[in-house]
Order: C-alpha cells, then structure tokens, then sequence
C-alpha cells in the first residue's frame, strides 16, 4: 500500500470474477461452494476500493450465456444472489455505496428483480463508491440494444444519420452515467474478456491473474493497481508526445 501512489489511481475498474468453479472443484466441493465462497471477495475487494479511493467499479457477475449452464447451478446461483444482496445492501449503505445493475435484467426471476430494484432505491442517494453489477450481461446484447435505440430515433425523424457520432452510442449504452474504465483485471488464468465492456474497454489497461476469484484479496487488488501505475497510457500517442505534454 505504501507503493502506490494515490495520486494515479484508475477512476473505474471492472472485475472478471472468474475461477469460482474451479477452486470448489480443486477441493472436492460442487460449484456453488466456490460460487458462495466469491462473495466474500467481492465483499473484501468493494470494501478495499472503497478504502484505496476508486470512484467506480464494476463487476461481472453473470453472463447471459451463463444462462446455458446446468439448470441447479443456475438457480443456485440466482438464490445466492438474492441472499447476498438482502444481506450486504445495510452494510454497503452504511458505507455510502451507490449500486447500479446493468444488463437483460427482464430474465431475472421475479424475487431477483424486486432484491435488486430495492438495493437499486436503498442505495440512490449515497455519494461513494459507485458499484456497477453486470448481471445477465453480455456486451453484444448491449450494443444492438442501442443500435436499436438509435435506429428508433433514425426512424422517428429525431436523429439524422449523418449526426451520429461517438457521443451518440456512448450515451445510448447502459454504461452511459460513467466513465470508461481504465483498468480490467480478470482472475483465475484466463486470457480474454468474454463478451464484456468491448466497446468500453477500448484503451483500459488489461491485468490477468492466476489467483482463482475466491482468493482474490485487497493484496491481490493493490499487486493490479501498482502494475496499472508502471504502465505508459498513450491513447495513440507516442511516448516522446505524452512525456512533452507533461
């Protein structure tokens, strides 16, 4: 901690919580043993960036091709959901947390809907960390949501096509009342980001870990942060524009 210099912190990270199932499955446990041992990560790292000083962070917890895995481990999960969120939204609003969920939320169970829309209320006028939930998500169902949204101005004569630009998408996204992260970590070994925050993620640092998401601890998110630090962001720029502009 003593490394890292507050003064260069990423504004908004977003986390792969990836290895559940495998560290359950490592120690002879089912996968919703791993799943259920992830929350207390998630409670450890939302405590840590908290502490460390991040404005945002977003988590992905649930994709929708996860929709695709056995039928237990799917309401498993969906239980473990809503037992987490009962339980963790006091604490979280103590703590001056905003929670947001983006994502299908419309193939949530009906008790889902109603623990995340209360979470959602609880929490709307806290001014810390903001939380961002990625749950039944996937960045390609959310993009040809807005290419809908926007083909629906097209049509209706309020938006022209020539007037389209960046701005216009961005602000059509679920992302769009925040900024882009600048870090992606993703736990547990895997090389990619499946189908998360493409366009978002367009010039965030990326950090890959072999530590398993149950394992992953403040330490692990501080080893993230100071690598993101010894990096050079360039945005398209050369080295020698970027250290004259300093």
């Amino acid at each position: 901690m003593e490394n890292l210099d507050l003064n260069r912190l990423p504004k908004h990270i977003a986390i792969i919580m990836d290895g559940n199932g495998r560290w359950a499955q490592e120690k002879g446990q089912d996968r919703l043993y791993g799943h259920f041992h992830g929350v207390q990560s998630v409670r450890n790292i939302v405590e840590a960036a908290s502490e460390i000083g991040i404005k945002y962070l977003t988590l992905y917890a649930f994709s929708t091709e996860n929709w695709d895995r056995p039928a237990a481990e799917v309401a498993g999960l969906m239980s473990l959901f809503v037992d987490t969120i009962s339980k963790e939204v006091p604490d979280l609003h103590k703590n001056n947390i905003k929670l947001h969920f983006i994502g299908n939320l419309s193939l949530l169970p009906d008790d889902a809907k109603l623990a995340l829309e209360q979470a959602t209320q609880t929490t709307s006028k806290n001014t810390g960390l903001e939380l961002i939930i990625a749950l039944s998500y996937s960045s390609r169902w959310e993009l040809i949501q807005a290419i809908k949204n926007i083909a629906e101005m097209v049509h209706l004569g309020t938006l022209a096509p020539a007037d389209i630009k960046e701005a216009t998408l961005e602000a059509a996204l679920s992302t769009s009342a925040f900024p882009d992260p600048e870090l992606m970590i993703r736990t547990s070994g895997e090389y990619r980001i499946s189908n998360f925050l493409l366009y978002q993620l367009a010039y965030a640092e990326l950090y890959f870990t072999e530590t398993r998401w149950p394992d992953f601890r403040k330490k692990d998110l501080i080893e993230a942060l100071l690598d993101f630090q010894s990096r050079e962001r360039r945005f398209g720029k050369t080295s020698v524009q970027i250290h004259t502009n300093d």
